[in-house]
């Protein structure tokens, strides 16, 4: 009888990873990525099995990280837990290979350029940065240091959104005509779970940006021109900084000279027993076709009596972010939410162990093409951002109705305002 020799050993590799910021973001995404990954370390042809460690976190208290590692048990591995003052500095003098910024976003730039000038690969929860100018110095950053920048913009995993990004790349739909996109949340989030940061925030920064990314990465063209207004007076004083609502509009060009207006409402004062956790809704219209998308209605309604619609929901988004009893016994957390977080660490894995020494700058050369996620791609989307803040901050300050004009004759963002002389230039350099 012939004997066969053991197939070799698949190669073990490991990557320890840092959090900074232990809020929401980390609770609903990264806890059950972290959890899930201990449990079943990843694997990917041409690395091996990668496992992934949560090492460190960081964070203003503590507290959070203090209440996970009691309540999570063997769940989760051991972790070190620094806080302020210097809670990133110390985190980044640890062994950490990869960084996650969850922070508030106009505490995002710091984090992830400390990270990337400490070597590390570094993700990033959207929105990446608030300016071009913070844009441009991470990805100057990375190149020089020789890391992944990335950001989260989860719903690009969506499968609807996947979906409709397939029948626009296939030629199915042709070209696009305008578009409407809204999402709508509680409360809860403006008023109990962010309210330590959103003073002089609004909503349109905080989820808006996805679907400007969605947008952008979805049908191309040329950012022209951003529009903004909003309300005030519910999260805040009504002639305050901090804002209820949103409703942008972006004017995009493409290269047949056709142009495409894109309209994004957002607010985060809806009432708290709405049947939704979120109320999400795209459409958008095309030469041939008109797609419509609703997070609500992908078919699900539940009704529990004395629990739902506030405790448990009435419609829930499976897709985004589940728990599950699957039919093997397991318990499960997943949807794509979560994916999105695991697509970074395979690409890190990737870089770092997916072929010889030698070769490292190609593999990661190859991950910075990825422009659903990569900080070089983000350009436009940064800078409808920086237009919309502007445009709000001089509503506050008085002056609403501005217009920003993207690469016009004067720069790369233009700020125009009703009856000055002349505009203000908020980025030099092109778009």
């Amino acid at each position: 009888m012939n004997s066969t020799s053991p197939p070799p050993l698949a190669s073990l590799h490991k990557l320890r990873a840092g959090m900074v910021g232990m809020g929401m973001i980390f609770d609903e995404t990264y806890r059950p990525f972290f959890e899930t990954v201990r449990r079943q370390p990843l694997y990917e042809p041409g690395v091996g099995v990668c496992e992934v460690e949560l090492a460190a976190v960081a964070s203003r208290t503590g507290q959070r990280a203090e209440a996970y590692r009691k309540s999570a048990g063997d769940r989760i591995g051991a972790f070190k837990s620094f806080v302020e003052p210097n809670c990133t500095e110390q985190l980044l003098a640890s062994d950490v290979d990869c960084v996650c910024v969850a922070t508030p976003d106009d505490r995002h730039f710091s984090a992830a350029s400390a990270a990337i000038k400490a070597g590390k690969h570094v993700l990033i929860e959207k929105p990446s940065v608030l300016t071009l100018r913070e844009l441009d110095e991470l990805v100057a950053l990375a190149k020089q240091h020789n890391v992944l920048a990335k950001v989260v913009y989860h719903k690009l995993l969506d499968p609807d959104h996947k979906k409709l990004r397939t029948l626009v790349a296939d030629g199915v739909l042709k070209h696009v005509n305008n578009g409407y996109c809204t999402l709508l949340e509680p409360k809860s989030i403006s008023g109990s779970q962010f309210a330590e940061w959103i003073t002089g925030r609004n909503p349109g920064t905080y989820v808006a940006v996805h679907y400007i990314k969605l947008i952008d990465f979805t049908f191309g063209g040329r950012l022209k021109c951003v529009q903004c207004t909003g309300q005030r007076g519910l999260v805040g004083p009504a002639d305050g900084p901090t804002w209820d609502s949103t409703q942008l509009r972006m004017i995009y060009e493409y290269d047949d000279g056709r142009e495409a207006a894109f309209d994004i409402h957002t607010s985060w004062v809806t009432p708290d027993n709405f049947p939704g956790y979120v109320e999400q809704e795209v459409q958008f219209r095309f030469d041939n076709g008109v797609w419509n998308g609703h997070s609500r209605k992908r078919g699900i309604e539940l009704t529990v009596e004395g629990r739902t619609p506030t405790e448990l929901k009435t419609t829930i988004n499976t897709h985004y972010n589940g728990t599950f009893l699957e039919p093997w016994g397991a318990r499960a957390q997943r949807g794509y939410g979560i994916e999105v977080l695991e697509r970074f660490v395979r690409e890190v894995a990737q870089v770092e162990f997916g072929g010889p020494p030698s070769e490292r700058n190609q593999r990661l050369a190859a991950a910075r093409t990825l422009a659903y996620n990569d900080l070089s791609a983000d350009r436009q989307t940064v800078a409808a951002v920086e237009a919309m803040e502007a445009i709000l901050t001089a509503n506050v300050a008085g002056t609403p109705n501005c217009v920003v004009n993207v690469n016009d004759q004067r720069g790369g963002l233009v700020l125009y305002k009703p009856g000055a002389a002349e505009p203000e230039v908020l980025h030099a350099g092109k778009v």
